[in-house]
């Protein structure tokens, strides 16, 4: 569990950096599908 926050986190700290806005984005939807999984999968 610690480790969904943990990339929850980084996640929104690269988003929130306009220089890498695209690579955040992406990253953003690969933090987004590994915490639906975890959400599904009762972790």
């Amino acid at each position: 569990m610690k480790r969904y926050f943990a990339m929850l986190i980084a996640v929104i700290g690269l988003a929130s950096c306009s220089t890498i806005e695209g690579m955040g984005q992406d990253v953003e939807d690969a933090g987004e599908a590994i915490e639906e999984s975890a959400d599904e999968n009762g972790a």
